[in-house]
C-alpha cells in the first residue's frame, strides 16, 4: 500500500531496531533547503510567474471543495433509491438519476481542475528546474581547477543529476500530494463531525494518527539505508565511466575481468540493499492495511449502528464509507511519497552544498578587463604550492617581453605546467606576483584574461562533437572558411577533407576516433583560430613525427611573430629558436639565455642537449 518501489532497505549489518525520525538539526535543514528552492517558484522580478502559482493554488483548492462534496451526490443518490428511509425527502426532489449525473459530474469537476492545475503550474516548475540547473552548472565551472581535480567527474554529474531530479519530485508531491492531502484530512474530518458527531471525527482522527506515525518510523528506517544505496551507486557509476574513458587502458592490460569484478563489488551491495527493501515493504505495507482496516471498520459499525436504531440512512452508511475510502487512497502512497521527499532533501541538500562550495580564485569587485599592449609577461618572487607540505616555485622570477619567445625547460617535477596553471589563474600565487603588462593578473577580470591566451597543451581533449565544432571552439563566431584556413595553418584540412563526412565528422568521447597526432593538431588549429596575443605552448608538438612535427613548428612560429610565447618544452630541439631558453630546476631558474649561449656555459641546458642529441642518433 505504502510503497510500489523496492529502493531503500537497511544495509547488511546495520541496527535494525526502533527507527529514528529526523533529529531538529535534520529538520531545520529540510526547511532550509526547502526555503533555498523558494526564489525560484517566487521570483520578485517575474510576475507572470506568481500568477500562475496562485491560478494553480486556487486550482487545487477548486478541486478539493469539489472532491470532498462529491460523496454527498452519493448519498443523496442512494436516499432516493430508498425512499422508505427517514431524511430522504429532500433528495427524491432532485431524483436518483439527477444526483448520479451530478455526482459524476462532481469527480470530472475534482479531476479537471487538478488537471488545469497541473497545466497552469507546469511552466513553473519547469522554469524552476531549468534554472537551478544552470545555477549548478555555472557554479560547477566557477570552481577552481584545485576542487576538480579532487572529485570524481562521475559522482558530480550524479549528485547534479539526482538533485534537479529531487527539486523536480518535491514540486510535485510536496505542493500538489502532501499540502492538497492535509487540507483533504481537514475538510473530511469537519464533515463528519458536522453531519455526524465527534465520535467519526476521533475514530479518523486516531486512525490516521497510527497510520502517520507508523509510516513515518518505518519508512525512516529505511531511508537511512537510501542514504548508502546513493553512495553505492555513484561508487558504481563512478567506476563505469572511469572505466569507459580509460577503454584503451583497459584493453592495454587485458583487465575487462578486473573493471567487471569491481563494478560487481559496488552493484552487489545495491543489490542486496534493495533485497531487503522489499521484505521491509511487506511489513511496511501489512502494517498500513491492518491499521485502516481498523479504523474502516470502526466506522462503519459505527454508521451501520446508526442506520439499524433509525439515526441514520442507507445514504449516509454509504457517505461515510466513501469518505473513508477516499482517505484511505491517498494514504497508501503516504509512505512511497514520504520516503521520496525525505531523499529528495537528502539528493538536493547534496546539490546545494556544491552551490555552497566557495570559488577559490575569484573576481575583486567591480575588476577591469585585461588591457594587452604589447603582452609582456612577469613573474615577480613567485612562490606557489598545491598542498601546504610541498613547494612547487620558490621565488621564481621569469620575464617574457613583449613579443618574444620564451622557452622553459627542465626535469619533471620541476614546475614547468605550474606556470601555465598560474598563467591562467586556475591558481593563484602564495607570494610575489604575476603581471601582464604591467597589471597584476588578480586585479583584472578572469573572462578577458583567458580571452587574451591561446594553449595548445600537451594531451589536447576533444568534446564528443563533430571535427569543425572542436575547431571553432577557438572563437564560436568564426566562419567556415576562417576555421578552414585554421585547419590548413595546423597541416589538417587535408587529412579532414579525406574523410566521408569532412568537417562534420564526431570526434568520439574525449577525440578518441581521432589519433594522437591529429587531436594535437586540431588543437593547434582552434588556438590559431582564437588569434590570441600570448601564446602557451605546453609540449604542443609532443604527439606529432618529426616531418609534420616540422610543418607546425614552422606554423607556430609564423603565429607566434608579434606575440609573446611560452614553451614549455622536454624536446630540445624543438626550442633552439626560441629567444631565451628558462631551465626550470626545483621551482626556480637555474639558467636562462639563448640556445647557443646555454650550450657554450656547459652546464644543465648543455647536459640535457647532449644526452638528448645522442639518444636521437641512436635511435
Amino acid at each position: 500500500m505504502a510503497d510500489t518501489t523496492a529502493s531503500g532497505a537497511a544495509a547488511p549489518g546495520e541496527d535494525e531496531g526502533l527507527p529514528e525520525l529526523p533529529n531538529i538539526d535534520e529538520r531545520r535543514s529540510a526547511l532550509s533547503i526547502i526555503r533555498k528552492v523558494g526564489p525560484y517558484l517566487w521570483p520578485a522580478d517575474q510576475l507572470w510567474v506568481k500568477y500562475r502559482v496562485v491560478a494553480a493554488v486556487l486550482l487545487l483548492l477548486a478541486a478539493k471543495v469539489a472532491s470532498v462534496t462529491t460523496p454527498f451526490f452519493y448519498k443523496g443518490a442512494v436516499d432516493a433509491l430508498a425512499p422508505e428511509d427517514a431524511g430522504a425527502g429532500f433528495w427524491l426532489i432532485t431524483g436518483a438519476v439527477g444526483l448520479t449525473v451530478a455526482y459524476g459530474g462532481m469527480r470530472l469537476l475534482s479531476v479537471g481542475f487538478n488537471q488545469l492545475r497541473d497545466a497552469v503550474f507546469a511552466r513553473v516548475g519547469q522554469r524552476a528546474l531549468r534554472k537551478l540547473a544552470l545555477t549548478t552548472f555555472q557554479h560547477m565551472h566557477a570552481l577552481s581547477l584545485r576542487y576538480h581535480i579532487t572529485r570524481k567527474t562521475g559522482g558530480l554529474s550524479r549528485i547534479i543529476e539526482r538533485g534537479v531530479k529531487g527539486v523536480e519530485f518535491l514540486l510535485r508531491f510536496l505542493l500538489f500530494s502532501m499540502g492538497p492531502l492535509l487540507l483533504e484530512l481537514i475538510m473530511i474530518g469537519a464533515i463528519l463531525w458536522w453531519v455526524f458527531d465527534i465520535w467519526y471525527l476521533a475514530v479518523v482522527v486516531v486512525t490516521i494518527g497510527l497510520y502517520i506515525w507508523f509510516t513515518f518510523a518505518v519508512t525512516e528506517w529505511r531511508v537511512r539505508i537510501r542514504r548508502r544505496m546513493n553512495e553505492r551507486d555513484t561508487d558504481a557509476n563512478q567506476k563505469a565511466i572511469d572505466s569507459l574513458l580509460n577503454y584503451e587502458t583497459v584493453k592495454y592490460f587485458s583487465a575487462e575481468q578486473r573493471e567487471a569484478s569491481r563494478y560487481d563489488n559496488s552493484m552487489r551491495g545495491y543489490e542486496t540493499a534493495a533485497l531487503q527493501t522489499s521484505y521491509s515493504l511487506a511489513f511496511l505495507n501489512f502494517g498500513q492495511s491492518v491499521l485502516i482496516t481498523a479504523g474502516l471498520v470502526g466506522v462503519m459499525v459505527m454508521a451501520a449502528m446508526g442506520v439499524q436504531n433509525g439515526d441514520l440512512t442507507v445514504g449516509d452508511f454509504v457517505m461515510v464509507n466513501a469518505y473513508m475510502i477516499q482517505i484511505t487512497m491517498p494514504l497508501n502512497f503516504l509512505g512511497t511519497v514520504y520516503r521520496e521527499i525525505r531523499q529528495a532533501l537528502v539528493d538536493m541538500g547534496e546539490m546545494f552544498d556544491l552551490l555552497e562550495q566557495p570559488a577559490e580564485v575569484l573576481d575583486k569587485p567591480n575588476a577591469p578587463d585585461l588591457d594587452v599592449s604589447g603582452g609582456a609577461l612577469q613573474f615577480n618572487a613567485v612562490d606557489f604550492s598545491y598542498e601546504k607540505d610541498r613547494q612547487i616555485l620558490h621565488g621564481l622570477n621569469l620575464t617574457v617581453p613583449a613579443g618574444q619567445t620564451v622557452a622553459v625547460v627542465g626535469p619533471s617535477g620541476s614546475g614547468k605546467s605550474t606556470i601555465g596553471r598560474l598563467l591562467f589563474r586556475f591558481y593563484d600565487v602564495n607570494a610575489g606576483s604575476l603581471t601582464i603588462d604591467g597589471q597584476d593578473v588578480r586585479d583584472v577580470t578572469q573572462s578577458s584574461l583567458r580571452s587574451a591566451i591561446g594553449v595548445v597543451p600537451q594531451d589536447t581533449v576533444l568534446f564528443n562533437d563533430t571535427i569543425g565544432y572542436n575547431i571553432s571552439y577557438g572563437r564560436a563566431d568564426a566562419t567556415r572558411a576562417e576555421v578552414e584556413a585554421a585547419a590548413k595553418a595546423a597541416q589538417i584540412h587535408d587529412f579532414i577533407i579525406s574523410l566521408p563526412e569532412g568537417y562534420d565528422t564526431m570526434v568520439g568521447e574525449r577525440g578518441l576516433k581521432l589519433s594522437g597526432g591529429e587531436k594535437q593538431r586540431v588543437g593547434i588549429a582552434r588556438t590559431l583560430l582564437k588569434n590570441p596575443p600570448i601564446l602557451l605552448l605546453d609540449e604542443a608538438t609532443s604527439a606529432l613525427d618529426t616531418d609534420t612535427e616540422r610543418d607546425i613548428q614552422r606554423s607556430l612560429k609564423a603565429m607566434g611573430e608579434g606575440r609573446s610565447v611560452i614553451t614549455i618544452a622536454h624536446r630540445l630541439s624543438t626550442v633552439v629558436d626560441a629567444d631565451k631558453i628558462v631551465v626550470l630546476v626545483n621551482g626556480h631558474v637555474e639558467e636562462a639565455g639563448t640556445h647557443d649561449e646555454l650550450v657554450a656555459r656547459d652546464g644543465r641546458y648543455a647536459s640535457m642537449w647532449h644526452r638528448q642529441a645522442t639518444e636521437e642518433d641512436a635511435a
